[in-house]
């Protein structure tokens, strides 16, 4: 029986207070989120922070989402704020190596993002060393950007070379792509503004959770 593709939940803003009710909704429908950090370096934007986080202590198990330049600068304060995984992008440091050993041994989980430009090739070296890799279908930074379909490339690309690690895809999840995606072979999903922009968030997530499980049955 095929895997079936996990959607999760990406809140991203730059106001404490959408903040706060933004983690409410997710509480009343999934267990799991990942948050987005944004330094308006990396990318343009910026984001709430670590701090503004644990001062809404969620109820729910959570991921960061480090799109930030010098992304070892960060580990300590997301894993105080209670993240159980961080997810850095391979573009933001000259040692991705040494983020992955100094989030090692903060006890978290380690993904790597890779925004559409890099290659798989750039980071095969690495792949051992991680528990997920996340490619990036947008440039990353704002909700709703442009879907970059070309990226799904990189996952049967990955899948081929039997690297047992796991696969995400983020940026520009809609109802009309995500049975697409899951049937390429994603493990995780990830959707923002498909979810939050929605006039119900819970009944957006619970649709394109069940859109996941109908593309994860197309897997050859």
């Amino acid at each position: 029986m095929n895997k079936v593709s996990k959607v999760v939940p990406a809140i991203l803003t730059d106001d404490p207070k959408t903040l706060e009710s933004l983690v409410r909704q997710a509480e009343s429908f999934t267990n799991y989120v990942q948050f987005d950090f944004m330094d308006g370096v990396f990318v343009p934007s910026r984001s709430v922070t670590c701090e503004h986080i644990g001062a809404v202590a969620p109820k729910l198990s959570w991921e960061a989402h480090l799109m930030v330049e010098n992304p070892e600068q960060h580990l300590e304060g997301i894993r105080q704020a209670g993240a159980q995984k961080v997810i850095f992008h391979y573009e933001a440091t000259s040692s991705p190596e040494k983020v992955i050993a100094h989030a090692r041994r903060l006890g978290l989980a380690v993904g790597l993002a890779v925004n559409p430009e890099t290659t798989v090739s750039s980071i095969m070296s690495l792949i051992s060393e991680l528990d997920s890799v996340l490619f990036l279908a947008v440039h990353p930074g704002f909700y709703g950007s442009q879907f970059i379909p070309e990226v799904l490339g990189k996952v049967p690309e990955l899948r081929n070379t039997e690297a047992m690690v796991e696969i995400g895809v983020d940026g520009g999840i809609k109802e009309g792509n995500i049975a697409h995606v899951a049937s390429i072979g994603v493990d995780v999903i990830y959707a923002g503004s498909a979810i939050f922009m929605q006039p119900k968030p819970d009944e957006s997530y619970n649709h394109l959770q069940l859109l996941a499980e109908e593309g994860s049955r197309q897997r050859s």
